[in-house]
């Protein structure tokens, strides 16, 4: 037992590391196409810590291991906005720009919505993860469409790097990603037959914790840095790309099975969570500490309600 868990700590640490070279990496590519900070949280930084839940979820599942897959997805979501977002406004309030919060976030909550009637035949087939990966193609041509380039100050204010260090980087990452996934995979699995509890309460809790650690340490980062929007702009893409390309591709590769427990209590909890960020936000377009301590409070008890 305690190797198993010495070695889902392990691996949540390379997966860490992995998806912080990513992100670093991609981030110095994104400068040089001079992108605002919250095109670059939407997609660069958010895909880059979404990558640990892809890589998890199709491994599972290709290990047969559909609950875990699924479960992770949830979790993340829950885990983003209750556990990451709150702590990063209880550490520093956030300033959210009225763009994330009348455009981003009820888009957030839009697609988290379509993902009903996709799930609610208890099944995601092949064709079911192609139109969730069109729909995030559609998404992402009309985010850089309506997008204007911004000045260059505006941005991650990283240093320019050779191409060959930022592909460098990149490479090394996603290596760190899938060993990391490996070993969280491996151990939640004999963590869960040792303890006689089921996978997907595995993927709701461990699991998907584990993988929203780049998020956690993104966000905070950002908000520290006054780069509020990439602090936000992480969380909600990292929540649409959760959804759109890692049970998209997930599905693409190995159809999946939902567990009915899912539409009861997981799907309900982050349609939930998700709505509860909107007047949060819209009170005065800033997370303060103590909405922070309401959607980490929120994120408890839905967490409580769900496992218990």
């Amino acid at each position: 037992m305690v190797q198993n868990i010495l070695i889902f700590a392990g691996g949540v640490g390379i997966l860490c590391l992995g998806a912080e070279w990513l992100v670093r990496g991609s981030a110095r590519l994104a400068t040089a196409l001079k992108v605002s900070p919250i095109i670059i949280g939407l997609t660069i930084v958010s895909l880059g810590t979404s990558a640990p839940e892809l890589v998890v979820s199709v491994i599972a599942a290709i290990g047969g291991s559909g609950d875990l897959a699924i479960g992770n997805v949830m979790g993340s979501n829950l885990a983003n906005i209750g556990l990451v977002l709150g702590l990063s406004a209880i550490l520093r309030p956030i300033e959210v720009s009225r763009r994330v919060g009348n455009l981003d976030i009820p888009v957030m909550i839009l697609i988290t919505a379509l993902l009903l009637p996709i799930i609610w035949d208890l099944r995601i087939e092949r064709l079911e993860g192609f139109i969730l990966l069109a729909i995030l193609s559609g998404y992402l041509y009309l985010l850089f469409r309506r997008e204007i380039k911004e000045s260059e100050k505006e941005h991650l204010g990283l240093e320019s790097h050779t191409k060959l260090q930022n592909f460098t980087l990149i490479a090394i990452g996603a290596t760190g990603l899938i060993v990391g996934a490996f070993a969280i995979r491996e151990s939640a699995l004999l963590i869960a037959r040792t303890m006689g509890i089921s996978e997907l309460v595995i993927g709701l809790t461990i699991v998907s914790v584990g993988t929203s650690l780049p998020e956690l340490a993104t966000s905070i980062v950002a908000a520290f840095r006054d780069k509020a929007d990439i602090a936000v702009g992480n969380i909600i893409g990292s929540n649409i790309f959760n959804i759109l390309a890692v049970l998209g591709f997930t599905g693409m590769i190995v159809p999946l099975n939902v567990n009915p427990h899912v539409l009861i209590f997981e799907f309900p909890a982050v349609i939930i969570m998700s709505i509860l960020l909107l007047p949060v936000v819209w009170m005065n377009f800033r997370i303060k500490r103590l909405e922070g301590i309401v959607l980490l409070g929120s994120y408890l008890a839905l967490g409580a309600w769900i496992v218990l």
